[in-house]
């Protein structure tokens, strides 16, 4: 066997070792998480703004974009766009 032939079959083996979707980004639905949940997946995003996010939802109804998480006291854009591959607005069908 050339080494050619076995570092590819090294490298399929190795890649058909991992779970498809263990390098994805875990998510988050900011309409129905909890606060543990949101400290746990969003980065920047602790007790205290994961309760504001609740807080929110709670008094204005469902987040219908993830853009409109900025209009909760002390999360902005830099925070959304380090999180936007993390969040979900909706269930996924």
């Amino acid at each position: 066997m050339k080494w050619s032939s076995y570092l590819k079959s090294l490298l399929l083996l190795v890649c058909l070792s991992f779970p498809l979707g263990a390098l994805a980004e875990p998510m988050v639905n900011i309409n129905t998480a909890s606060a543990d949940q949101l400290v746990e997946v969003l980065r920047g995003v602790g007790p205290a703004k994961a309760k504001a996010i609740i807080e929110y939802r709670e008094t204005n109804g469902p987040f219908k974009t993830i853009d409109e998480l900025t209009n909760v006291k002390g999360i902005g854009n830099a925070t959304v766009a380090k999180n936007m591959q993390s969040i979900a607005v909706e269930d996924p069908q």
